[in-house]
């Protein structure tokens, strides 16, 4: 093989190797499978939640950021919405977690966060002040909206993004397989998850500059 076909072929190599960085970084924070890491956290209206206090419960977690195009598809067409108020209704906790650090996109002080959840129509059962990205960070979130279900053991049996379609198109909604709702269903009724850890999509945290 000539010298100009073995340069081809190693940056075709390391293109690739490139390429796949993402899935790397995607792949942080603890395995499906593994006690999902505990947390204390503050939440809009200064009740505070423990994860630890939440054992016996199934409980989803939700990164956001409001001004990111992916999570306003699902908040525009009313199906985060409505994936919250089914989970209530099944006694599961879901916990929107607002994990962008202070002075980043999709901060939010806990007045914005309350007048966000009404003007939404939201129902999550809390919406967390994260702005050191803590509870981000111990899940291993890489964007918003990134999607985690704990069972009622306080198992991580599922991470990764809300729906199929890794696009901003509401459009897509109706066509894509539900993966978070699906494993709720499967949770709820003692099955294993069919999909416990998908490709997460949308605006990369923002996570403190400074590494707080």
């Amino acid at each position: 093989m000539s010298f100009v076909h073995l340069r081809r072929r190693s940056l075709i190599v390391g293109s690739a190797a490139v390429a796949l960085l993402p899935a790397v970084a995607a792949a942080a924070g603890p395995d499906v499978g593994q006690p999902a890491p505990l947390f204390t956290a503050t939440d809009s209206t200064g009740k505070t939640w423990s994860l630890a206090d939440l054992k016996g419960k199934v409980v989803v977690i939700e990164t956001t950021n409001h001004d990111c195009p992916y999570v306003r598809k699902h908040y525009n067409a009313g199906n985060m919405q409505a994936q919250q108020r089914e989970a209530a209704s099944k006694g599961v906790v879901w916990l929107t977690s607002a994990s962008s650090a202070t002075g980043e996109q999709g901060y939010v002080t806990a007045q914005q966060a309350n007048e966000l959840t009404k003007s939404r129509n939201a129902a999550p059962a809390a919406v967390l002040l994260d702005p050191q990205s803590k509870v981000a960070r111990a899940f291993g979130a890489t964007v918003t909206p990134h999607l985690y279900i704990v069972d009622a053991k306080g198992t991580l049996v599922y991470k990764g993004g809300i729906d199929s379609i890794p696009s901003a198109d509401v459009a897509d909604i109706p066509k894509a397989t539900q993966y978070v709702r699906v494993a709720l269903d499967e949770v709820l009724a003692g099955k294993p998850v069919s999909n416990p850890s998908t490709r997460p999509y949308g605006c990369s945290m923002k996570y403190p500059r400074t590494g707080a």
